[in-house]
């Protein structure tokens, strides 16, 4: 399965099967975790939590036995470097067959940063279950992803721009740009409350990406929506790499007027 596909077939689980899931797939998925880096150099280490042993529940979630947290302490770039590093490692839970959803905030969060045995200046902003996907989703669930329309999303010219924010990009045209799959990954990535924070303009052989802030995402540690944009990071970076392109990052500023509310993150030349 391509990258694309994997994409396309990932959704956020809620309700699981009720069973713990295989050793094997489970310490294939550990390994995989303690490789994991981010371009940005910034250490995220994930916790994997038993849930009966550590007292552990979501009121979102039914049928999970195994959770992973991410934890990171507070340095520059830390939030795009953790959403990159926690989106690698939930699409390797995908392909080895495991349910997942980012979880930032309906969880009791002062114990599962026990579990995770946060150490000074540490923080634990999201969790996923890890588990195999019950055959029918709760009824919860369904409620849940109509409320956050989670099987929509922004069009095209709504996220992508050629060289200014006043020239949106067509779906047709990312195609004769040979951008057309590196962006539909970026546009069909998760995000807090599905709100698609991310925004890139394009411009040559770059692609600057862009945060578009809603109020209510930056809490006194960390920006939720950054969080989204290094999910958006490692998308587009994934499917350049699988293309055979060599994606390098950069923070440096691009000389594009943004609109306002809209903050630079990371450009990728590719």
């Amino acid at each position: 399965m391509s990258f694309l596909e994997e994409v396309k077939t990932r959704r956020s689980v809620r309700a699981f099967d009720g069973n713990y899931p295989s050793d094997d797939v489970i310490n294939e998925l550990k390994e995989y975790a303690e490789n994991i880096t981010n371009p940005y150099g910034v250490n995220v280490r994930f916790v994997f939590l038993d849930a009966k042993e550590n007292n552990l529940s979501s009121p979102v979630l039914s049928g999970e036995k195994l959770y992973v947290s991410a934890v990171v302490k507070k340095e520059e770039h830390m939030e795009e470097a953790y959403g990159y590093a926690f989106q690698k490692l939930l699409m390797k839970a995908h392909q080895l067959g495991l349910g997942t959803v980012w979880i930032g905030g309906t969880m009791p969060r002062d114990k599962f940063e026990t579990a995770s045995g946060l150490k000074d200046g540490e923080f634990m902003p999201c969790m996923s279950p890890l588990g195999v996907t019950a055959a029918k989703m709760s009824v919860k669930e369904v409620l849940m992803r109509k409320g956050v329309k989670a099987d929509t999303r922004k069009s095209f010219e709504e996220l992508f721009y050629n060289g200014s924010f006043a020239t949106p990009i067509t779906e047709s045209a990312s195609m004769g740009m040979g951008l057309h799959d590196a962006l539909e990954v970026v546009r069909l990535a998760p995000s807090a409350v599905n709100k698609q924070p991310w925004r890139i303009v394009i411009e040559d052989n770059k692609a600057h990406f862009f945060e578009a802030h809603d109020k209510g995402y930056i809490t006194p540690d960390y920006d939720l929506q950054k969080i989204d944009i290094g999910i958006a990071l490692y998308n587009f970076e994934a499917q350049l790499l699988s293309e055979g392109r060599k994606p390098v990052l950069s923070c440096d500023k691009p000389d594009v007027a943004a609109p306002e509310g809209m903050d630079f993150v990371a450009t990728y030349s590719f």
